[in-house]
């Protein structure tokens, strides 16, 4: 998650115009490139249940995802875990971070008073976490953002994420994970362009862990994923470093796809981003319906990876969701509601879609909308949840 940053237009068109003609990227090019400058702010049954199941059944069939800066202040000021309205279906804690970036180890604290004088104490934090359970929410630790970088270079650092990740999750108790990673935290090795059988380390060590972590806790557990269209999306148009290009592109597609089968949500960070190639083999920008239809389509209906002769086959439409910018100071990419519904529209019901033709058809069931963040969301009036929340209910 991260500040707003601004791409220099003509450097992207040029970027854009030489992918489209099979050029060579650059780790420079904005188009193909994750952004560097970040605020420091940047399978599930569904089959009814009893009120006093806690599993991921629980969740509404559209949810509402928010962020809640817990460790660190910036502009938009604190927000207690019992003052998050009941609107927010999935909570996630920002941010768990490591000691160092190769460590493994992860450490997750409430912001200091000095910074934050408005936090709460570790006793009342930890009862509102429950008593937002007992009210169906679900509240899980975000790893990583933009800070926190966090490269499993190591089995060492493996196990020791999962010790330290299972240390929080148990003396809070949450109900699962968040993987927000970013900046260099993930990368693909020279020849490494099978995404089905990774062996960079950093991925092999992430996904080994992750698996062990949704093992420990069984069905139960809550797994969601954020990263940011770089990593997912880009791997459409470049894998990795092949022609010469940036190393990190497409980096998550081996983790979501070996995660899938325990994959609650993926919601694709759809802001700070340059353009990306969609399915109709034309360019989208961030900040409006069209680019939520594409980006949320090749998720759906999954994407040829680069140039590898590989296909990344599509989610179910119940694991995809995607993120926004509560408002114009939370990130580049800023989607008015009425925008957003339309895309929404699009997405779950085939309508306005703006000419458009969805390639994974229509998905009724689309999980619903993430947000960066709760934080944001009240010190501009609360206009996120205000407006998606009825339109969530409404679907």
């Amino acid at each position: 998650m991260k500040r707003l940053l601004t791409l220099a237009a003509a450097g992207v068109l040029a970027m854009a115009a030489n992918v489209a003609v099979g050029g060579t990227a650059t780790a420079q090019d904005a188009s193909i490139s994750p952004n560097t400058e970040y605020d420091r702010a940047v399978t599930h049954d569904n089959s009814p249940d009893n009120d006093t199941d806690t599993s991921t059944s629980q969740l509404p069939e559209q949810v509402l995802i928010g962020y809640l800066h817990t460790s660190f202040a910036n502009g938009s000021g604190y927000v207690r875990m019992a003052d998050v309205p009941d609107s927010w279906d999935i909570i996630n804690l920002a941010f768990g971070e490591p000691t160092t970036a190769t460590s493994g180890d992860i450490r997750f604290s409430l912001c200091p008073a000095d910074e934050c004088p408005d936090v709460e104490s570790e006793e009342e934090f930890t009862q509102a976490i429950a008593d937002k359970q007992a009210a169906g929410k679900k509240v899980l630790l975000s790893i990583g953002g933009a800070n926190g970088q966090v490269q499993l270079t190591t089995t060492a650092a493996r196990d020791a994420f999962v010790s330290s990740v299972s240390g929080i999750i148990d003396r809070y108790g949450l109900d699962g994970l968040d993987v927000d990673f970013e900046g260099h935290s993930l990368y693909l090795d020279a020849g490494d362009t099978d995404f089905r059988n990774p062996t960079t380390p950093v991925i092999v060590n992430l996904i080994d862990a992750l698996q062990t972590l949704s093992d420990r806790y069984g069905p139960d557990f809550v797994l969601t994923m954020a990263p940011e269209t770089f990593f997912v999306q880009t791997g459409h148009m470049v894998y990795g470093g092949s022609g010469g290009g940036d190393n990190r592109a497409g980096s998550y597609l081996p983790v979501i796809h070996a995660m899938r089968d325990a994959l609650t949500i993926l919601h694709v960070q759809h802001y700070n981003s340059g353009p990306i190639l969609g399915l109709d083999g034309q360019y989208h920008n961030i900040g409006n319906a069209d680019f939520h239809i594409a980006m949320t389509d090749m998720v759906k209906a999954g994407f040829s990876v680069g140039n590898t002769g590989h296909t990344f086959p599509g989610l179910r439409e119940d694991q995809i969701a995607f993120g926004l910018p509560a408002a114009v100071s939370a990130g580049n990419g800023y989607t008015a509601p009425a925008a957003v519904h339309q895309s929404l529209d699009c997405l779950t019901k085939g309508t306005d879609c703006g000419g458009y033709t969805l390639h994974g058809g229509v998905s009724p069931n689309l999980r619903g909308l993430m947000t960066w963040s709760i934080n944001w969301d009240r010190y501009y009036g609360w206009e996120f949840q205000d407006s998606h929340r009825p339109y969530l209910d409404g679907m």
